[in-house]
């Protein structure tokens, strides 16, 4: 089905209520795999991390990964989960070639973490509760690279290369519970919780959860019903979508989708999709297989885990300030609007500006520049934030050269556009461009004079005690210095050359 098929989203919310659940995979930032010792450093050669173990031949053995378990524990008690007292490993077997064991070693019905929630927040300050079914121990697949075709999949390629280096790396799957009485904000409640739940997972230190890297990806399940009904309908599972925002379109195609299917009397195919960051629609994958197709059985080669209360404890103690609260703490601390701390959040720049707070600036300068110009150089360029080339170090040095007066808001500006540009640090850049401020008297005296010369009817007007009329002069000085004279020492001249009073 193609996007001329579809109802508009309104329409569509008019006769159905979507219900979604949301399947996050996580990569855990373990040194090694998850039941090998094979390194997960990123950028090696292709097959070059692997043993007999992940890949599975004969008369290997698995060994859980001790920090893999420990990661999972401290994500299910920064999701509110109860964590299982004894739990298991299962075989989930299906055949794929980037899957070299032909069955993946999961968790079944026995997860170490589960009935849990995550509470997040909407743009306008909604807060709405996302249930969480489980959260599981697995590990991922290798790597497959489809070559020949137009769309870089297996339909159309001439052939495919496997790179088993990711198979056997930590997994943790977070799977919700169906997202009930969201309505018409569903799609934006799968972005929030997507949001929300890597701010979390870098918080507690187990991932970067970097989307564009596949560190995190989520499986986007949706299905609708005719309002005021409660069985659930035919479901379809967006796979591994990748970033926060296509998280949100998809929900929205696939409402638009499930609609215009339904309403012309068709039926939903239990299938898995394949989502399009060029326009934002969705194609056919497999047929969807259901939990016996995959014939679990408990993995015979690993002990069960049994965490220990005690250790529990300690780890949940240990837990770091959660984002939301650390959040508004920090709006508390900055004055700030729940709306603006949202735009902080939506831009990436919270840690940001802490650092930069951190490194001696105070909290309003850290956000103007952040928010500012900065937010606009990182839009222009396309990227984030963080990836601008610019510490907040830096950014807190020129800070501190404008509270001292040794910059302007002009001439930071080229500060950061030198910074940006390699030229070094902020005292380099003012060096070597000669940014710095001009507010001896002796230098600014003459522009001073030339300007009231220049201007002889705006100086009678200030003569005659039109004060305002001042700042035509003070622009002139500006102009003529090229931005860098000390504007508040310039018009203090200028009305002492006037003899006026300021």
């Amino acid at each position: 089905m193609t996007t001329i098929d579809l109802v508009s989203y309104e329409d569509a919310l008019a006769s159905y209520d979507p219900v979604m659940g949301l399947e996050v995979h996580v990569e855990l930032g373990t040194r090694t795999k998850m039941f090998c010792g094979c390194s997960t450093e990123l950028g090696a050669e292709p097959n070059s991390q692997t043993c007999p173990t992940c890949l599975g031949l004969p008369g290997s053995l698995p060994v859980v990964n001790a920090i893999g378990v420990e990661s999972a524990v401290k994500i299910g008690l920064a999701l509110h989960c109860e964590i299982a007292e004894w739990c298991r490993f299962a075989r989930k077997n299906y055949f794929y070639p980037d899957m070299p064991k032909n069955f993946q070693t999961s968790q079944y019905d026995e997860p170490i973490a589960f009935n849990g929630y995550l509470d997040v927040q909407l743009e306008d300050g909604e807060v709405f509760r996302v249930e969480i079914e489980r959260a599981h121990m697995e590990e991922d697949t290798g790597k497959s690279t489809h070559v020949g075709g137009a769309t870089g999949r297996i339909h159309g390629a001439s052939h495919s290369l496997l790179d088993y280096n990711r198979a056997g790396i930590p997994l943790i799957e977070i799977v919700t519970k169906p997202i009930e009485g969201a309505g018409e904000r569903a799609p934006e409640v799968a972005k929030a919780y997507v949001a929300e739940l890597r701010e979390l997972i870098k918080a507690l230190g187990v991932s970067e959860a970097r989307m564009e890297m596949g560190q995190m990806r989520c499986d986007v399940n949706l299905s609708l019903r005719p309002n005021g009904t409660e069985k659930f309908g035919t479901r379809s599972e967006t796979k591994n979508v990748n970033s926060l925002r296509s998280v949100e379109r998809a929900a929205r195609f696939e409402i638009m989708r499930h609609a215009a299917v339904l309403s012309s009397g068709g039926t939903i195919v239990q299938e898995t999709r394949h989502f399009h960051e060029e326009d934002g629609s969705t194609t056919a994958g497999r047929i969807k297989d259901n939990a016996e197709d995959y014939r679990y059985f408990p993995e015979p080669d690993l002990v069960p885990v049994a965490p220990a209360r005690e250790w529990v404890e300690e780890l949940r103690k240990g837990l770091p300030e959660l984002p939301r609260v650390r959040r508004n703490r920090l709006r508390e601390e900055w004055g700030v609007s729940e709306h603006d701390m949202q735009s902080i959040l939506n831009a990436g720049a919270v840690d940001l500006i802490v650092a930069t707070i951190e490194a001696g600036a105070d909290a309003a300068s850290a956000r103007k520049w952040w928010m500012g110009e900065l937010a606009r150089r990182a839009n222009e360029a396309g990227t984030d934030l963080a990836a601008l080339e610019i510490t907040p170090v830096q950014v807190a040095r020129v800070c501190a050269l404008v509270a001292e007066g040794s910059l302007n808001d002009k001439l930071a500006r080229q500060v950061i556009e030198g910074v940006l540009a390699g030229e070094g640090d902020p005292d380099a850049v003012v060096a070597a461009r000669g940014l710095a401020v001009v507010s001896d008297d002796s230098a600014l005296g003459t522009a001073v004079d030339e300007a009231i010369a220049a201007n002889a009817g705006i100086a009678d007007k200030i003569r005659a005690g039109k004060v305002a009329a001042a700042g035509a002069l003070v622009g002139a000085v500006m102009k003529a210095t090229r931005g860098q004279a000390d504007a508040a020492r310039v018009r203090e001249l200028i009305l002492e050359r006037l003899g006026v009073e300021g």
